[in-house]
């Protein structure tokens, strides 16, 4: 399965044929054709437009938004042996309002900071912003194109207004953080990532015996020093690479902040990834890399279904069961994490999907 490093354009299925004769049709050579169909979608995209904006407020919701998943956040965040909470955490399950567009978005965000929780504090609190403003607005053919545009901006500007701020400190911050945002938009995935926090899609596939089988997807790639292409932009740029780290010190190789990295090959270009939801998709996990030290994808993936599994939850006011599952798969997962060793902070978001 291509999971879009490349970010390619989704196919698009065809209209219906004209209702012009046998011979009509054999007449026109492939490129009329093509041209026609492709003014008749722009035809009826117009006026589907015009149906929707004529319509009351409230029904605008629901023609915009049918058929699309609904997706809802939950989060857990443990200190574990730190002195020092380092991470920080966005949940925006519906985003919209902020954005001038017709479609429904989501934004979902993991900051793991180090050096201090300035950086992925700020991030949280920035970035998601950023977004907003370049946002592409109305709808076009290259909507994947922009969005990847947007979210590489976005980045660089979130860090660059960061590194500004912190050379301004005396002393200087020194902050840093990775950052693991994802960002749906209808139905829709698209995942922006630095450094070593993680993002995975749980999707039930159907076997041979009709039975269903959760398969792991990784919607994010670390990034770390050892890993080739990131080693050899750090030593082109005149660092090196130590015991796993920069410098001997700096164990991730892209990042926002780490100001003193920059000059040594750290950048905050994030990896981009696309991914359509289906009716198979149950939830997409996001955590720092505090978790990821003792759980495999695979197997926090199966912890998570194992507690969606379990019938036995305490019901609460104003949640479903549904809803309690997912809330207690979250908050036991990361208690897991620290049940087995991690030092480190550790922040997880499970992100439900539903059709």
């Amino acid at each position: 399965m291509d999971l879009f490093d490349d970010l390619p354009e989704p196919t698009q299925t065809s209209g219906p044929p004209g209702s012009g004769s046998a011979s009509q049709v054999e007449a026109h050579a492939q490129t009329t054709k093509e041209e026609n169909e492709k003014e008749e979608k722009s035809v009826k995209r117009k006026q589907q437009q015009e149906e929707i904006e004529t319509e009351e407020h409230g029904q605008i919701k629901k023609v915009c938004r049918e058929g699309l998943p609904v997706l809802k956040g939950y989060v857990a965040a443990r200190r574990g042996e730190r002195d020092e909470m380092q991470d920080a955490h966005v949940l925006l399950p519906d985003m919209s309002s902020c954005l001038s567009c017709s479609s429904r978005v989501s934004y979902f965000a993991v900051f793991d900071g180090h050096g201090g929780a300035r950086a992925s504090q700020f991030a949280a609190e920035h970035l998601h912003h950023n977004l907003a403003k370049k946002f592409p607005s109305g709808e076009s053919e290259n909507m994947d194109k922009l969005i990847k545009k947007c979210l590489l901006d976005t980045f660089k500007q979130t860090d660059e207004d960061f590194l500004k701020k912190a050379s301004s400190q005396k002393p200087a911050w020194k902050d840093g953080s990775t950052a693991t945002c994802v960002l749906v938009v209808d139905d829709m995935v698209y995942v922006a990532n630095l450094g070593d926090s993680r993002a995975v899609l749980c999707r039930m596939e159907v076997v041979a015996d009709g039975q269903k089988r959760a398969v792991t997807l990784a919607l994010s790639k670390e990034h770390n020093p050892t890993m080739y292409e990131e080693r050899m932009r750090i030593q082109r740029a005149g660092g090196t690479v130590r015991e796993g780290r920069v410098l001997g010190v700096l164990e991730v190789s892209r990042s926002i902040g780490d100001g003193q990295y920059k000059r040594c090959g750290v950048i905050s270009t994030p990896d981009l990834r696309r991914c359509q939801l289906t009716a198979n998709d149950r939830f997409i996990i996001l955590a720092c890399d505090g978790l990821f030290k003792v759980f495999s994808a695979d197997e926090a993936v199966k912890f998570v279904l194992s507690v969606l599994q379990e019938g036995s939850v305490e019901p609460k006011p104003g949640l479903t069961m549904e809803e309690l599952r997912f809330e207690s798969a979250c908050h036991q997962l990361a208690s897991e994490a620290v049940r087995r060793g991690c030092a480190d902070n550790v922040t997880v978001i499970l992100v439900s999907v539903g059709f």
